[in-house]
């Protein structure tokens, strides 16, 4: 069966100022796959993941050249709403970032924003997310109770449940167990797995195990550019380019 990409660069570059973080990328991210970005510190992955919801827009100072799209649609046209893209790429960070507020207002946040009140129409929402996000059964009897009072694991859990809410199309991971013990760590990768059956998910990692793992897709970054890019298996195991074996095989990075 043919892949269907939902996301394709061409001749990307993206400049922080007078900085260019991203140099001539040139990609095609399949639907309903898992992704993983790897590289050393710096090398640009997170850079791109972050211009695909325009999260750069955030910093003072970025431009873009080339071109970027979503479902064939230009996510740098100056026309495009931010907010409608961003409800169809959700993201989830390095850190834990609950909300300070109930962990039922955290899920239902993203609703109320685009228009949802409801109030059986919400708690459906929160269940399923919460469902979807494989937590519902430890937080259940505690909705109502502040977030803040989860462990890591289970706060980055309902980050995703978060991002899950609002019926994305695309998940984007930013090192999302980095900050996690390991068995929360092995929890969300149980959970990536299930999440792609229904989202296209675009994670970076610095773990190359957990992209082996995990992943479907593997890109390997260094300085900015896209070394290579293939399915997972033959990447770690026959990679084209010898960049990127002596950084699979740990002789840098």
């Amino acid at each position: 069966m043919a892949e269907k990409t939902i996301l394709k660069a061409e001749n990307l570059n993206f400049y922080y100022g007078s900085s260019q973080a991203l140099k001539n990328i040139t990609i095609r991210i399949p639907a309903n796959q898992v992704t993983a970005f790897v590289g050393p510190s710096g090398c640009g992955k997170s850079t791109f993941l972050r211009a695909i919801n325009r999260m750069g827009d955030l910093v003072p100072g970025t431009h873009v050249t080339g071109s970027l799209t979503f479902r064939g649609q230009e996510i740098y046209d100056p026309r495009l709403d931010v907010t409608a893209l961003r409800r169809r790429i959700g993201m989830v960070f390095q850190k834990p970032t609950p909300f300070p507020m109930s962990i039922y207002d955290n899920v239902a946040y993203g609703p109320r924003t685009h228009g949802k009140h409801s109030r059986a129409r919400l708690d459906e929402l929160v269940e399923q997310s919460l469902r979807a996000a494989a937590i519902w059964d430890e937080v259940k009897d505690r909705l109502r109770k502040s977030a803040m009072g989860l462990s890591g694991g289970q706060q980055q859990r309902l980050c995703i449940a978060r991002a899950l809410a609002v019926k994305p199309e695309v998940l984007l991971m930013d090192e999302a167990t980095s900050a996690l013990d390991p068995i929360s760590t092995a929890r969300i990768e149980e959970l990536t797995l299930e999440l792609r059956e229904r989202y296209t998910i675009v994670m970076v990692t610095h773990n190359m195990q957990q992209a082996a793992r995990i992943s479907d897709k593997t890109a390997f970054f260094l300085t900015g550019e896209l070394v290579e890019m293939g399915d997972t298996e033959g990447l770690f195991s026959m990679p084209r380019d010898k960049r990127t074996e002596d950084y699979i095989t740990g002789r840098f990075g």
